[in-house]
This record gives C-alpha cells, structure tokens and sequence, in this order.
C-alpha cells in the first residue's frame, strides 16, 4: 500500500524516459490519492513541460551527459559535466532532505543517475526501470547498487549485472491505445475496405523515412489499391510539395498527409500496417494493438538501442526490419508488397505481435514499488 507514502520519480530528457514515469504516477495517484509524489528532472529539458502539465511538482538539478565523439565543443561538454558531478550530490540530498522520500524510482536519462545512487547509498529503497532491449549506460551501472530492476524486454538482462533478480514489466501503455477498437477506427477515418499503411518518422520527422515514403506512394497511389496516412514531422513539411512535384494527387481520398498524428490510437487501431522507427514506447504500442509493422531504427540513438529494439519483434515473427542504412524507396515499397501478398504473414505478424503484449505493465510496476518498500 502506498497511502501517505513519499514518493520520488526521477527520469527525463526525452518522451520516452519521462511518459512511462508519469502514467505509472499518474495510476498511484488515481489509486492512493494520499501518495505524495516529487519528480526530480533537468531544467532544460523536455521535463519542464511534461510533468508540471501532468500536474506533478518538479525540483530540478543541474546534469548532463558524457559526450562520446571526440571534438573541442565535446571536451568542453564533458569538462562541465565533470562539474556538475561534483556538485550535485549536495543537492541531491538537500532535496531528499525537504521531502524525505520513502523509496526513489528511476526510469532513465543521465539525470537519474546521480539522483538514484545518492538514494541507494543513503539506504533509501531504490528501483529503476529499463525502456529498451539494450539498456542505457545510467541504468548499467545503477542495476549494480539498486534494490529491483525492472525490464521492458527480457532481453536487456543479459546486459546488466543486477544485484538482485529483475522482473519483467513491459511499458506502461496509454489506455486510449489498449482500448482503441479496429472497426470503429476505421469507420471513424472513412477506410473503407482498402488495407491502411500508416506510417511516421517521429514528430520532428526522418528524411529517410520521408524521401523513402514520396516513392513508396509515387508507386503506390496511382493503383487505388491502399489507403496512406502519412506524418511528415516537423522538418518535413517539404513533402506535400515534394509529392505534387512527382504527379502525386494530393487531394485524392486515399492520401493524408499530416504533419503530425494527434489521434494516434485511432489510427494506429485502423492501420494494417505501420511503418516507422523503433522507439520502446512505440514498440509497446504495436504490441498492445496487435500490429503488423516495419521497422526502420534510428541510427543517431545511443548504443543502437533501436536496432536492439526492434528485433525483439522481429525475432518473434511480429515486424519485419529495413536498417536505414538500406532503406530506399524501392526496397520500402517491395517489402510492403511482400507483406501484402500473404495474407498468413500479416496475420500471423498481428497475432505474434498481440502475444507479445504485456499489458498490465503499470499494474506490475506499482506493485514491485510496494513490495521495495516494505
């Protein structure tokens, strides 16, 4: 039970670090509404909005990462980290100090770190949790001193040397997304019996993926035989024009170019077949919709999480995977056609990727949380 407990949440950086944390906050809240709950973030950073949006206070110390790739600007970087380093135990304390939390959980981002090791070696329960199938430097190292690690895939276990056994959680996962039904998606997008491809680069968009899409429907769109939602980014917003420039109708009905998807579950529900990269949270949300889908890692992620990522899928017959390294408009456009040729293969790639679905995973994690506190 968590009933008047003091709770601290620390993550941040990126979407991917920081939405899990709060769905799993937002569920303690909604369950014990006597839990107090603090996160502890960067100031300059993503979490700055999304958790004073989500309702949750935030403290903020100063942190940031160790930049690999050797240059002058880098040094610098990393010379002001080493800083950093020094002085944010102090005020890692002082806010464990005014707060006194009961245990700290740490869900990944390079200001975690310091924040989890100060709790572990001030006798504070502690327990992180691992997004992608091939974990982060922070939670490496921090699965050595911490009281529970928790797993989105089994997978990355064999990368870390955990104190104690993990436990495999899978990601929390948006409820609309769960709850999202295929026959009322695509009623509501006006689908008809034409097949769906859905497919993103992310919300600042990828130009391979965006040039690779121009072609695909170039080929595609003048056969009639499939429906395209497509969200060109935020940088990508050359390509309506891009598409005209190639003979490409863009106001026939089975086009829509977006820049961004605001209503994701619905047509994530409707797609029969998504395209994009291989982010955990988004990995999650094929697995939860039973989706067929292939797969385009970003290359520019550290430790080539989203390769590791994707061939979770990949080895369990639910996505097929184009390196971008590989990735053209021609061999995009053959491996769709592939796909749709066999009907078994779509089905059994939706019904792989549904088994692998874990979704009781902010369920499990709250409970893992007050069995540490114990």
């Amino acid at each position: 039970m968590l009933n008047n407990k003091k709770i601290i949440f620390t993550t941040g950086g990126t979407g991917g670090h920081i939405n899990p944390a709060l769905a799993v906050a937002g569920e303690i809240r909604r369950k014990y509404p006597d839990a107090k709950i603090l996160f502890v973030g960067t100031s300059d950073r993503l979490e700055t909005k999304l958790v004073p949006d989500a309702g949750f206070e935030l403290r903020t110390i100063e942190m940031s990462g160790f930049q690999r790739k050797p240059s002058l600007e880098n040094l610098k970087r990393n010379l002001l980290t080493v800083k950093r380093l020094l002085t944010v135990t102090g005020k890692v304390k002082k806010i464990f100090s005014d707060f006194n939390p009961d245990i700290v959980i740490g869900f990944g981002g390079y200001v975690s770190g310091p924040v989890v090791r100060t709790a572990a070696k001030s006798g504070i329960p502690t327990v992180i949790h691992e997004q992608n199938a091939f974990p982060g430097v922070t939670n490496k190292a921090l699965a050595k001193m911490v009281d529970k690690v928790m797993l989105t895939a089994a997978e990355a276990e064999k990368y870390m040397q955990p104190k104690n056994p993990v436990e495999v959680t899978g990601l929390p996962v948006r409820h609309e997304i769960v709850e999202a039904d295929r026959s009322f998606a695509r009623a509501e997008l006006g689908v008809g019996d034409k097949p769906l491809i859905l497919s993103m680069g992310g919300s600042l968009g990828a130009r391979t993926i965006n040039d690779a899409m121009v072609e695909v429907i170039k080929k595609l769109q003048p056969e009639h035989k499939f429906r395209f939602i497509h969200a060109t980014g935020k940088f990508g917003t050359w390509v309506p024009d891009k598409l005209k420039e190639n003979g490409v109708d863009l106001d026939d009905e089975d086009l829509d170019i977006r820049e961004y998807i605001n209503n994701m579950d619905v047509c994530m529900a409707a797609a029969d077949i998504i395209i994009g990269r291989s982010g955990a949270s988004t990995l999650s949300e094929l697995q939860a919709t039973g989706s067929a889908s292939i797969l385009i890692p970003s290359p520019n992620v550290t430790e080539n999480h989203q390769y590791h990522n994707a061939m979770e899928l990949v080895k369990c017959g639910a996505a097929e995977i184009i390196e971008e390294k590989d990735l053209t408009g021609e061999i995009l456009t053959n491996k769709i056609l592939e796909i749709f040729a066999d009907e078994n293969k779509l089905e059994s790639m939706r019904k792989n990727a549904k088994e692998m679905a874990i979704l009781d995973s902010t369920d499990r994690i709250i409970k893992i949380i007050e069995d540490t506190i114990r």
